[in-house]
């Protein structure tokens, strides 16, 4: 501990440090020894330590000044627990893989909001209660009513590619779809006139709009599959105590995670369920064609003598579903089902023949820069890749014509 000039006094504890505008009376406080009867010292605490994306706001942020929604709940739960909070930064764009590269990989205690599904990964992950429900919203002028599909008949409608209002409009030709790369340039759209509507991610919506836009947006959370869910804390399944602590104190920082959300902009509205006429076409329509029934068609030939596609292994089959909705679905849209059919890999079949296995084995190996594919031969293994392949037999298309 030292003191300088001012009055200041800069207290360690471990790798943390604090400085104080101290008083007499505080500097005598301070400088007394501890007696018997005193608490653990804070050198003997462990911190919570939290996975953290250093670039994902509203969420996260490795700037202290603006740490993100999630970072600041963590940092109350310390608070609550007696426990300093550090971070291991990762980024989150490889979903379940940086789940398990740092949560399950010990490199972390906890990791925040994470969809509150037991299927999401297994047993290997339990979850505390809710702390949020995220959500997919239409973003409009605060005058114009959205209340069903019907209005947005003869709309612009910014969607972000690969995502699941792309692929719920896609078969919607009344509707014209205006593509974004992310929620980012969907609300630029609105703003500059491309787009009437904006059908985005709603978290980033009330975030831009908050910081950006000065609040001039109606932003209306949707409900349903693919679009909303309960958000909670993911611990690994042997962190039942910490969980349950975590529990405990969560239902006294309620108001704290709403002031928060509001900080933050998310949005607080009651989620709208876009209600569907009978003589239109549903929302919630699958984007394929109704000639496009999956089959277990690809060719089976192999590329090098040690790859060996898992036709008929159900184990494997599955494997390969799990690390194509972690990664591939970024792009080719999650089970596979893609509205844009350049990149449609159900599709496989119809293109290339006896020559889609050799075509997906350069393509996952070698990347295509020139398309946006980059290279995975240094991410996943071959049997990886063999695993994956054998996912993608079960959901090819049998009939149609590629693009």
């Amino acid at each position: 501990m030292s003191m300088n000039v001012t009055g200041n006094v800069k207290v360690s504890c471990g790798k943390f440090y604090v400085l104080l505008r101290a008083s007499p009376l505080a500097l005598i406080a301070i400088l007394a020894p501890v007696g018997a009867s005193s608490s653990v010292d804070a050198d003997d605490v462990e911190p919570l330590r939290l996975c953290a994306d250093p670039t994902n706001l509203p969420y996260s942020s490795d700037d202290a000044s603006e740490p993100g929604f999630y970072l600041e709940v963590g940092q109350a739960i310390g608070k609550a627990l007696g426990r300093p909070v550090t971070y291991n930064w990762y980024k989150t764009y490889f979903g379940k893989r940086s789940v398990r590269v740092t949560l399950l990989g010990k490199q972390c205690d906890a990791m925040m909001g994470l969809p509150l599904s037991d299927d999401f990964m297994g047993p290997a992950v339990i979850f505390s209660r809710k702390i949020s429900e995220q959500a997919y919203a239409l973003v409009t002028a605060k005058e114009q009513v959205v209340g069903s599909i019907e209005d947005l008949r003869g709309k612009r409608v910014a969607v972000q590619y690969q995502t699941t209002p792309q692929n719920l409009l896609a078969l919607r030709d009344d509707i014209e779809k205006v593509t974004v790369m992310s929620p980012d340039e969907g609300m630029k759209a609105l703003d500059i006139g491309t787009a009437e509507v904006a059908f985005v991610w709603g978290p980033t919506a009330g975030w831009l709009n908050k910081t950006q836009y000065q609040s001039r947006y109606k932003i209306r959370t949707v409900e349903g599959k693919g679009l909303s869910w309960d958000a909670a804390i993911g611990f690994a399944k042997t962190s039942v105590e910490l969980r349950d602590q975590v529990d405990a104190v969560l239902p006294g920082l309620d108001r704290t995670i709403g002031d928060l959300a509001t900080k933050y902009g998310l949005p607080g509205d009651t989620s709208t369920k876009l209600l569907v006429s009978e003589n239109s076409p549903s929302l919630l329509a699958p984007p394929t064609a109704a000639t496009e029934v999956p089959s277990a068609a690809l060719s089976p030939s192999v590329t090098s003598k040690d790859s060996k596609p898992h036709a008929g292994d159900s184990a494997s089959t599955e494997a390969g579903r799990e690390i194509f909705n972690s990664t591939c679905a970024h792009c080719h849209g999650t089970d596979a089902v893609q509205g844009e059919r350049r990149i449609d890999l159900r599709r496989l079949q119809l293109r290339y023949g006896e020559n889609a296995r050799s075509m997906f084995w350069t393509a996952v190996h070698d990347g295509r820069p020139s398309k946006g594919m980059p290279t995975w031969k240094d991410v996943f293994t071959d049997e990886d890749f063999n695993k994956i392949y054998a996912y993608l037999t079960t959901v090819q298309a049998s009939t149609g014509s590629a693009n």
